[in-house]
């Protein structure tokens, strides 16, 4: 019975049509990477309190890109959006040296999440606008990105402030969705 769903599912979506997660901490841009994503204005973010969805097409893909708020409180709630997910996106405040071992903890529970196996993994290393901001790849050192065996992942630098590198790691993540489809 559930693998006639997983074809009903496959057949209802078009071949085109991505699920991205897009989670990290409070604080950290998710909302603004989306915003940044759908071309929309970013002066004005406020925390999000729930989530956010947004359909964003690029490079033929319908991408619909769920931003689940990152407070404490409502992190319990993430597994809630795990089913389907085809890429996960997390997003770190790189100049938030103090939560750092924070959101390494909470990645590290995503990643052994049953319904995340195997889900590509794009981290977006945000707010490298900043001179407070640590480098992707010390990031990726503290996160211990490089022991990841069980899925591709990618550390991305970026901007949603500017722009900087934020197309550059969602077309990583086209890339694989292609190789997939």
């Amino acid at each position: 019975m559930m693998g006639l769903f997983s074809l009903l599912r496959k057949l209802k979506r078009s071949d085109k049509e991505v699920r991205i997660l897009l989670l990290g901490l409070d604080n950290a841009g998710k909302t603004s990477v989306l915003k940044r994503l759908a071309s929309e204005d970013i002066t004005e973010i406020k925390p999000t309190q729930g989530f956010n969805i947004k359909s964003v097409s690029q490079d033929g893909f319908k991408m619909n890109v769920w931003d689940i708020g990152g407070q404490k409180s409502i992190r319990p709630y993430w597994r809630n959006y795990f089913e389907s997910t085809d890429i996960l996106i997390y997003v770190i405040d790189s100049s938030d040296r103090r939560r750092l071992e924070e959101t390494g903890q909470e990645l590290n529970l995503l990643l052994e999440e049953a319904k995340l196996a195997g889900v590509p993994l794009l981290v977006f290393a945000n707010k490298q606008d900043l001179v407070t901001a640590l480098p992707a790849d010390e990031i990726a050192t503290a996160l211990n990105l490089n022991s990841i065996r069980d899925r591709r992942w990618q550390i991305q630098p970026c901007s949603a402030k500017t722009g900087d590198g934020v197309s550059d790691g969602m077309e990583w993540a086209i890339q694989l969705c292609q190789k997939s489809k």
